[in-house]
C-alpha cells in the first residue's frame, strides 16, 4: 500500500512554490497522487492565504468533496494537525467528516523543526519563522489521556487508524492500548524516521522497529509501513518494501525528489516509489485492496 500525505503541517509555504496549500491545490494534488498509485491520501488543510496549518473542519470541507468525487483513494484525516495544537481542537475534522482512516500519534515527543531554519533563510509570511523557532522548546504532546480521548471521540463513526509511531516507546504504547481492547486489529502502524526528537534513520533503526512491533503486536495483527522525512524517504521507503511492509511518501514528509532537486508535486514521489516497488518484483495495492487489507468501512460511510 502507497500513503500519499498531501501537504502537512511541518513544511512552510516559503520552502517550495509546489507545497499545496489552498483547498483547489490540496485536492488536485491528492487526485493526481491517487491517479498516480496512491491508495490512501493523508490530509492536512491550511488557510489557503497564509499556508499556516487549519484545523477547523470547515477548512477539511473545502476540498473533502473533491477528492472523494475525483478518485477512489482512502481519504486519512489527521488528528495530529500541527504540533502546536491541543488534542481537542486536533480531532474535529475526524470528528465531524467521520473518515475511513484518521491517524493519531501514540506518544508525546521532542519535535524539532528549528533545524531547517539552517537551510531556509527568507519567508514570505511572519508567521513561518517564529513557528519553527518556537519547535526548540516544543513538546508535541500527545499522553493516554489525550489518546485515549481521539478513541473514544470517533468510536462511533466507524472510523480506523494510522498509528504513527515515532519511537519504540510509542510501540510499547500502542501494545498498551490493544491489550486494554481500545484498538482493534489489523493495526495500521505507520513507523515515522527523521524528525528530530524521534527514532533516526537507520537501517537498523528500521529493522528494530520492525522487530519490536511484531515481538508487541505479533506479526498477524498489524500492517505495518514506513515513512522517511527528508532525504531518507526513498531510502526508508525501498527497505520496508524489501522487508515486506507499506510505504509512505508526500511532500508534508519530504520536499525533495532527489539530492538538491524539488519535487514538482506528490504524484512524482508516488510513481518514484511505485517504480521501487514494482523494481522489488511487488505491486501496489489498489484502493479497494488496500480498504480490505485494513478492514475499512467503505467511502461510502464517511460523513463528506
Amino acid at each position: 500500500m502507497i500513503s500519499c500525505a498531501i501537504t502537512g503541517a511541518i513544511h512552510t509555504p516559503s520552502m517550495s512554490p509546489h507545497l499545496p496549500v489552498t483547498p483547489d491545490e490540496i485536492a488536485r494534488s491528492a487526485i493526481g497522487a491517487a491517479e498516480a498509485g496512491a491508495a490512501i491520501v493523508h490530509l492536512h488543510a491550511r488557510n489557503p492565504e497564509t499556508g499556516r496549518p487549519d484545523q477547523s473542519p470547515e477548512a477539511f470541507a473545502k476540498f473533502l468533496p473533491a477528492i472523494k468525487a475525483g478518485c477512489n483513494a482512502i481519504i486519512n484525516i489527521t488528528t495530529g494537525g500541527a504540533p502546536t495544537m491541543q488534542v481537542a481542537e486536533r480531532v474535529q475534522p475526524a470528528a465531524v467528516h467521520k473518515p475511513e482512516l484518521a491517524s493519531l500519534n501514540m506518544g508525546s515527543i521532542n519535535f524539532a523543526l528549528f533545524p531547517m531554519l539552517n537551510r531556509f533563510k527568507s519567508f514570505k509570511h511572519d508567521w513561518e519563522q517564529p513557528y519553527l523557532e518556537g519547535t526548540r522548546d516544543l513538546i508535541f504532546r500527545n499522553t493516554f489521556k489525550d489518546i485515549e480521548f481521539v478513541l473514544k471521540t470517533c468510536l462511533d463513526n466507524g472510523t480506523r487508524f494510522e498509528f504513527e509511531c515515532y519511537d519504540i516507546g510509542h510501540l510499547y504504547n500502542l501494545a498498551h492500548f490493544l491489550e486494554r481492547g481500545l484498538v482493534k486489529p489489523p493495526l495500521f502502524v505507520q513507523s515515522v524516521f527523521g524528525i528530530l526528537g524521534g527514532i533516526g534513520t537507520h537501517p537498523e533503526d528500521v529493522q528494530m522497529m520492525r522487530r519490536t512491533a511484531d515481538r508487541l503486536l505479533g506479526p498477524d495483527t498489524y500492517r505495518w509501513s514506513v515513512l522517511g522525512a527528508g532525504r531518507a524517504q526513498m531510502p526508508i521507503a525501498a527497505t520496508s518494501a524489501a522487508m515486506g511492509g507499506n510505504v509512505r511518501v508526500g511532500l508534508e514528509d519530504s520536499l525533495w525528489i532527489g539530492p538538491g532537486k524539488l519535487a514538482e508535486s506528490n504524484a512524482q514521489q508516488v510513481t518514484k516509489v511505485k517504480q521501487i516497488i514494482e523494481g522489488l518484483g511487488l505491486q501496489a495495492a489498489t484502493p479497494d485492496e488496500a480498504r480490505e487489507i485494513l478492514a475499512l468501512k467503505g467511502a461510502d460511510k464517511v460523513g463528506f
